[in-house]
């Protein structure tokens, strides 16, 4: 660690993780291989694990960065950029819950983008956790006027149906949606 001049915590007892910084996603460079590979019956996997750092030199080209770029933040930039509908954010619990592991926890079905923005600012949906999941869904939410749904891997299905997950949606102004009528 003092060798490499490297920034290292113990992690909930894994062991010891490297600390990189974590910037918000700006661009997807591949965006238009994505778009062209986007088509009725495909399925296209991109920006996995938030996919790979990279900053654009003053000469154009692109050089590496040390660090970790948030999945969520990437989802939800991948989702607005290609004009999808419905945000799936897919984590370890099936809904998102107030409270979360206390004996009052609460499961949240349905939160509009105002609500969902008061509870994180409460610190209801702390980072490393359910936070990066929530701002993801407010911005998609608002930007585009879509959906979010969060839930597990394992109740998507049920989810998809109503019966499981948490929905966010853009908080309504003056009897309309946020967001509304400005997609494309």
């Amino acid at each position: 660690m003092h060798k490499q001049g490297w920034n290292m915590i113990e992690d909930s007892g894994r062991g010891w993780r490297k600390v990189v910084p974590s910037p918000r996603p700006l661009e997807i460079v591949q965006m238009r291989a994505i778009r062209d590979a986007l088509g009725p019956g495909r399925v296209v996997i991109a920006g996995g694990g938030g996919g790979i750092p990279v900053y654009r030199a003053e000469d154009g080209g692109l050089r590496g960065v040390e660090a970790v770029i948030d999945k969520d933040y990437t989802a939800c930039l991948l989702a607005s950029e290609i004009g999808a509908d419905l945000l799936v954010i897919l984590t370890g619990v099936e809904r998102v819950y107030l409270n979360y592991g206390r004996p009052d926890q609460k499961a949240i079905r349905r939160l509009d983008t105002a609500e969902a923005r008061a509870h994180q600012e409460a610190g209801q949906f702390p980072e490393g956790s359910m936070g990066p999941k929530i701002r993801s869904a407010i911005e998609f939410a608002e930007r585009t006027g879509g959906g979010v749904l969060i839930t597990s891997a394992d109740r998507l299905g049920d989810a998809l149906r109503g019966r499981a997950g948490t929905r966010i949606v853009a908080a309504r102004r003056g009897g309309e949606r946020r967001g509304a009528g400005r997609r494309g």
